[in-house]
């Protein structure tokens, strides 16, 4: 019988002491928080050095990948994720606004910048009139095309035209140029048949451009138009206040999170932060 009791109790002291040291392990100041993060594409180079940089601060970033533009904002509305990193302004405010969702953008990341390219001339003041001039045909890039054509001083369109404006809303064409409206990812292809080309920054990329060199006129990052396409980190509205979060803002927009984006992108995206 004391040998029983003997043992019984020696089980009682060990399963207390494991239950000690897992609480100790699992404490609140030693608990790992989890940030499920959205983004496109496959290259998520940048977002690799930040997950590194937050693990050090006990903190793990799961790096979720869509492969198109529609689930990641719906993925975050509905809890699958905590936050996303993919889209700009422009398209966030629109896509929140189709689809009635509660979602917060709670920092800037980059500017991928749009620019204007030619196989004909090196300098945008050289263009001749009646010049030929091809820019996107879908409703953002066109619009986009069409305010950097503006801002190069090539074109005038209407007051209040906001960020998709049409080539019917052109007040001004002082050159005369024939613009024509073409599938983005095929404008490329057809530079040669055209005077200047206005191709957004992932198709000249996919190219083989480098925008900031080799085009003759680009998106300036301090330009108010600009700011709409500036690429955001969004979060649930209800969320947007979570320290975590906020962490994850500050780890990203740091100096060493600049230089990553120099080193992989060679200038195809500008930190705006």
């Amino acid at each position: 019988m004391k040998r029983i009791l003997a043992v019984t109790l020696a089980l009682t002291i060990g399963a207390t002491a494991l239950v000690g040291c897992g609480a100790k392990s699992s404490g609140a100041d030693n608990k790992k928080e989890v940030i499920k993060l959205g983004i496109t594409g496959d290259d998520h180079r940048v977002w690799d050095n930040v997950k590194e940089r937050l693990a050090k601060q006990n903190i793990e970033l799961k790096i979720v990948t869509f492969s198109d533009y529609v689930r990641p904002n719906q993925a975050l509305s509905d809890g699958d994720i905590d936050a996303n990193a993919f889209q700009t302004v422009a398209y966030f405010e629109q896509f929140k606004k189709d689809h009635n969702l509660d979602l917060t953008s709670i920092g800037n990341t980059v500017l991928a910048p749009m620019g204007i390219y030619s196989k004909k001339i090196k300098d945008i003041k050289t263009l001749k009139d009646g010049a030929k001039v091809a820019i996107p045909n879908d409703a953002t890039n066109e619009g986009r095309a069409l305010l950097l054509l503006q801002d190069a001083g090539l074109i005038k369109l209407k007051d209040g035209v906001g960020i998709k404006p049409t080539v019917k809303d052109i007040i001004e064409n002082t050159k005369k140029l024939n613009i024509a409206e073409l599938v983005a990812t095929q404008i490329p292809r057809s530079i040669e048949d055209v005077d200047i080309a206005v191709i957004n920054n992932g198709v000249a990329v996919d190219a083989g451009y480098a925008p900031l060199k080799d085009s003759i006129y680009i998106e300036d990052t301090k330009k108010e138009s600009a700011k709409n396409y500036f690429n955001i980190i969004a979060v649930r509205t209800k969320d947007k206040d979570k320290a975590v979060l906020k962490k994850l803002v500050e780890v990203y927009q740091s100096d060493e999170t600049k230089k990553v984006i120099d080193e992989t992108t060679k200038g195809s995206s500008i930190p705006v932060f």
